[in-house]
Parts: C-alpha cells; structure tokens; sequence
C-alpha cells in the first residue's frame, strides 16, 4: 500500500466525513425545529456542491497538464498550507459543544427565517463546496508533492469515495449522538501538522529555484525521512506559524471567556 494511497484516502476520509456530520448535524436541527420539508433541499445543495467540486478537479487537472513549474507548485502547497491551517484553527475553535451547537443553530435559524427552500439548498451548497474546494485543493498539492496522479492515489480515492458511503448510512442513523468535540480535537491537529509539514514543501520547491537560500541544519537530518525539510529556513518560517498560531488560539480563548463572563453578568444582573 504506497504512501499515495493511504494519504489520499485520508485526506478524503476526513473531508469527506466533515461535511457529512454538518449535513447531518444540519438535518437533525431542521427536524426539531419543524423543517423537516426542507430536508430534499438541503441535500441537493450537497449534490450540487459535490458535483461542483469535481467540476474544480477537471479543471485543476486541465489548467495544470503539462505545465511543470516548481514555483507555481510552490504557491500551490503554501495555499493548501493556508487553507490547512485555517480550517484546523476553526475546528479547535468550534471544538465547544455549546459554541458548535450555537453556530449551527445560527446556520439554520436565518436559512429558515428568509422561508425558501434556496436558502437551505445554499446553506448545504456552501457547507460542502468548502470541504470539496478544499479537499481538491489537498489533493493536487499531494499529487505535486508525490510526483503525478499515480494509480495509487486514485485508489486511495477510490477506497475513501466507498468508505464514506458506508459511513454516510451510519451517521444518518446516529447523527445525534455522534460526540463532534474529539472529532474536531483530532481533524484539527492532523490538519494543522499537514499544514506545516506543506509549509517545508514549498520552501523546497523554492529552494530548487533559487528563490530561497538553503541552509541545512544536520541535527534534523532524521526529519527527512518523514517527509519534512531539515533546513533553517523551513524550521524557521514553521516555528513562526507555530507560534503565531498559539498567540491567535490564545487570543481567541481570552474573547471567549470575556464573552461568556460579561453574558453570565447581565443574566445575574436582570431581576
């Protein structure tokens, strides 16, 4: 089983599985509230969502056939860092259950306020194309980085595209009892250790066109073989990020506590 195959299938597993808990989680909450007609609409949002993603795949393939540039397969893998990085701050953000329950009843709730069924088609539309978006997005940067579209990446889609129509019945059945806060907790580090590990990618792709310098740093030799880049510049621009991102989970926390103190305030301060 090569490395294409089981980081393919990964990267599709997890996606995959995200946007099927936010259709589900979505679903039960419009049955309690009474929207249960709504339901058709909300999942041809996520048909059409899906289908819009392949239409982004043929289009990366086309747009990138042929065409083999270590700088522009640079900015490639920085975006998938980026996107990496920020979907993984979001999940540790919305890691709450109160908070998670809270954002999808916001979701919901104004869907349900404009009375259309455009509205929940669109709410499900933009839930999914963010994870398909994203997930061909990953994937292109991995075939980057393993060489080609090779026969075992396709089959770790492959494998993953019918691993999640199995999981699609069984989070149906217990979409209500799925606990989201560990799931979250896990996508989100493996999100972000992805998102580094790009980070040190496209540096080398950088590096091999003399755009950034190359200093090797010998006591992380080890690090290549993890597929990491042992040099000054990688580890350096990866501390940063890693430290920027403490500074801003750190800082997000602290609004959140204020937040909730200044609401337990008011709510001890009414008769």
């Amino acid at each position: 089983m090569s490395n294409a195959f089981v980081q393919a299938a990964v990267i599709l597993l997890r996606e995959g599985l995200e946007a099927m808990l936010v259709i589900a989680a979505l679903a039960a909450y419009l049955r309690k509230v009474g929207g249960g007609h709504r339901i058709i609409s909300l999942y041809s949002g996520a048909l059409a969502a899906i289908a819009a993603s392949i239409a982004a795949a043929w289009a990366f393939a086309v747009l990138n056939s042929g065409q083999h540039s270590d700088i522009l397969e640079g900015f490639v893998i920085l975006a998938a860092a980026a996107l990496m990085l920020y979907v993984s701050g979001w999940l540790m953000v919305k890691q709450d259950p109160r908070g998670w329950q809270d954002y999808l009843a916001t979701k919901a709730d104004s869907a349900l306020a404009q009375d259309t069924a455009w509205a929940v088609s669109a709410l499900a539309f933009f839930a999914v194309f963010r994870e398909g978006a994203e997930t061909v997005l990953f994937i292109n940067a991995l075939a980057v980085t393993e060489g080609g579209w090779s026969a075992g990446l396709f089959g770790g889609l492959a494998a993953a595209t019918v691993g999640l129509a199995v999981l699609f019945y069984f989070i149906n059945l217990i979409a209500q009892k799925i606990p989201l806060r560990p799931l979250f907790i896990i996508t989100s580090a493996f999100l972000f250790a992805m998102g580094i590990k790009f980070i040190g990618e496209a540096i080398q792709e950088f590096q091999e066109q003399s755009v950034v310098s190359f200093t090797e740093v010998k006591s992380f030799a080890w690090m290549q073989s993890l597929g990491f880049n042992p040099t000054l510049e990688a580890l350096s621009a990866q501390l940063l990020v890693i430290l920027a991102a403490l500074a801003t989970f750190s800082v997000v926390q602290r609004n959140a506590r204020l937040v909730r103190e200044h609401k337990a305030m008011i709510r001890s301060a009414k008769p």
